[in-house]
């Protein structure tokens, strides 16, 4: 029986660790993302920090993207930023490429 314990040991230890990464990937994109709409809307490098602190609490909202890609294209909007939604999901699926890469390249090393 001791195979078997070490064996869902094991599962439960990789399904925590993933669960990990996944959460770091999306609060490191979405991250990104409040950085590339602060440069869209000429922010200081100060507000655009804070912006990019705002997107990430955003997205504990509720489930799903909806909730950062309504408060960004808000405010890009309202800033005056010809943008759509479009446009906005782009740049989120970029940025979780680049997210995905940092944070690997940040456990690799």
């Amino acid at each position: 029986m001791t195979q078997f314990d070490d064996r869902e040991r094991a599962f439960e230890a990789k399904f925590a660790h993933d669960e990990e990464m996944k959460f770091r990937i999306v609060a490191r994109r979405n991250r990104l993302l409040g950085e590339w709409a602060g440069r869209k809307m000429d922010l200081s490098d100060e507000e655009k920090d804070a912006y990019a602190k705002d997107v990430v609490r955003a997205d504990f909202e509720e489930a799903g993207d909806e909730d950062v890609i309504r408060k960004v294209l808000g405010d890009l909007t309202n800033a005056g930023v010809e943008t759509d939604e479009a446009e906005i999901r782009e740049a989120l699926e970029q940025k979780n490429v680049e997210a995905r890469r940092q944070i690997i390249e940040a456990t690799n090393q």
